[in-house]
């Protein structure tokens, strides 16, 4: 590797040194509206998520004012905005809390250890390029996710909206308590979270892109301080602490290995996600490439400022990000004008914040998460593809029962169990002849296919691999079984672009079967690595390595022409 390859190598772990290389003056404008915009958006949303995360509200907006720079500094994204999350908040809730014992100097301090824990895993994911590790969640696990993340932490919040105590450890308990406590509830409370809740779906139908949220926020500010929602048992945020947050290293030795690691493991997994969807949306739609394996750097560096400011894990997030993105951001300077921004509310304006009822912090987080529940993509799945379907399924029942943590790992396990599941279990086509030509195709899917005579040709539409081989040896020696008089079975790899050794082992298995019944067996198709393996597997000594290149319709010649 010469100098300048090195030196570029190491330029781009840091983003910003392309970036800034690049940046125009007309872009400084556009980038501190979307900051200024962000952190407008970022306050409520901050302040809701944290009270879901059972934290004080202020560690919410520690989360957005760090976490952003942290990104700035070696996220790959222009537009990914960095910040708390409903599902990492709901996960923190329900983890944490057991692991705290009551304590909620130690809650704030596991909370905090945790997003050191998420930077430290980010950190090895980058190391050990696992980027493709998480690509085996599948898109159709991640909507039942969603679904039951969104369902759970509506859930969470009604009783904040309905001004009753709520509790219950999992989405059928609570809905069963919530129902109990319907003839104790605040009507006062619940017009207050009501009103908030429709002015929030309004003004997001109405005015999108637009700082909807804080705007309500100050109003019911004002109306909850003019007519004295406190002392009519409302409750409300309550004084929140001014000044920045003090940085120091979290506590250690609060949690052992395995106390922290699923907690850990299972917010990379729902930080990564979600942050490299949302991020590549945007990069296509601006036109630049993203770096997926960076975006570990940049979620570790969040994570890692968050937790030395006494916050919690933190992600990039569709919402958020779509903010930035509406109002303007070029860079990501934009989330370091937001962080100042932030700064300079903690420092000057937390005593306005006093008066806020929490039932609008609950309407909040209930407009951001409804749409979480995406009933069209499982009615699609199910037309479309049962397995999806279950799959989604089994994610959606997963996160209910079990919750947040407990439900991304199944369905982790499940989606890759479902993948092994498909791979298991390839299409093999049975090959005939396309009338008038040289060319064939799967006798299931054409009727109009010209049947071969004394010949099974068939094409396993799949790598050869251990996990499948027995199902296409079995497939192929049952329609053996079926067909009479067969004298050529013709083996063609085209569609199949790896082989284990188990692969090649099946072809052994299958070439002493048919030679038992005086059958030949012919491999055509197959492509350079697949011939390399076959040849060293021994393959050539049992079948004619000459024809593993051609096609199908060169090696059979005159044998396909239809019986007439």
């Amino acid at each position: 590797m010469t100098t300048s390859e090195r030196r570029s190598r190491w330029i781009s772990l840091f983003p910003p040194a392309t970036w800034l290389a690049h940046y125009r003056g007309a872009w400084l404008r556009l980038d501190a509206i979307a900051g200024i915009t962000l952190a407008a958006y970022a306050i409520p949303v901050s302040l809701a998520y944290a009270a879901l995360a059972g934290l004080q509200p202020q560690i919410g907006v520690y989360g957005y004012m760090l976490g952003g720079i942290g990104y700035a500094l070696l996220g790959a994204s222009r537009q990914l905005a960095i910040g708390p999350t409903s599902a990492i908040s709901l996960m923190i809730a329900a983890t944490v809390g057991t692991l705290a014992g009551g304590d909620a100097v130690k809650y704030a301090q596991i909370a905090s250890l945790a997003a050191f824990g998420v930077a430290v895993l980010c950190f090895i994911a980058w190391l050990f390029k696992l980027s493709v590790l998480v690509r085996l969640v599948s898109d159709s696990i991640l909507v039942g996710f969603k679904a039951g993340a969104g369902l759970t932490i509506i859930m969470s919040q009604l009783p904040s909206l309905f001004g009753v105590a709520g509790g219950g450890h999992n989405f059928f308990d609570r809905t069963v308590k919530l129902i109990g406590q319907l003839g104790h509830l605040d009507p006062l409370v619940l017009s207050i979270g009501a009103v908030a809740l429709l002015l929030l779906l309004l003004g997001e139908r109405r005015l999108p892109g637009k700082p909807v949220g804080i705007t309500i926020v100050a109003l019911a500010i004002v109306v909850a301080t003019v007519f004295g929602f406190p002392g009519l048992g409302v409750p409300v945020t309550g004084k929140i602490p001014q000044g920045l947050p003090a940085l120091g290293m979290p506590a250690f030795g609060l949690l052992e290995f395995d106390e922290l690691f699923p907690l850990a493991a299972g917010c990379v997994l729902l930080a990564y996600i979600e942050g490299v969807s949302a991020a590549r949306s945007f990069a296509a739609k601006h036109g630049y490439p993203l770096d997926v394996r960076q975006e570990f750097l940049g979620l570790g560096a969040a994570n890692l400022a968050a937790a030395f400011g006494h916050g919690y894990p933190v992600a990039g997030g569709l919402s958020q990000s779509a903010v930035n993105d509406s109002a303007g951001a070029r860079t990501p300077l934009a989330l370091v004008i937001c962080s100042v921004t932030l700064g300079l509310c903690l420092l000057f304006f937390t005593g306005v914040l006093t008066n806020l009822p929490k039932a609008v912090l609950a309407a909040i987080v209930f407009a951001a998460v409804y749409k979480l529940v995406d009933l069209r993509a499982l009615m699609r799945m199910w037309q479309v593809s049962r397995i999806d379907f279950y799959a989604a399924s089994i994610a959606l029942v997963a996160v209910l029962l079990l919750g947040i943590l407990q439900g991304v790992l199944l369905a982790s396990i499940a989606s890759i169990v479902l993948l092994l599941a498909r791979a298991s279990r390839p299409n093999v086509a049975f090959l005939g002849r396309l009338p008038g030509s040289g060319r064939y195709s799967d006798s299931a899917r054409h009727a109009d296919v010209e049947p071969l005579v004394g010949i099974i040709a068939f094409r396993p539409e799949a790598s050869l691999l251990y996990i499948n081989a027995e199902t296409i040896l079995d497939t192929v020696l049952t329609t053996l079984k079926r067909s009479p008089g067969i004298h050529l079975v013709a083996c063609d790899l085209s569609a199949s672009p790896y082989i284990d050794l188990a692969g090649a082992r099946m072809l052994h298995d299958l070439h002493d079967e048919l030679a038992s019944r005086r059958v030949t067996l012919c491999i055509v198709g197959a492509h350079a690595q697949l011939r390399e393996l076959l040849r060293a597997e021994g393959l050539g000594e049992k079948t004619d390595s000459g024809q593993w290149l051609r096609s199908l319709d060169s090696v059979l010649g005159d044998q396909n022409a239809p019986d007439r």
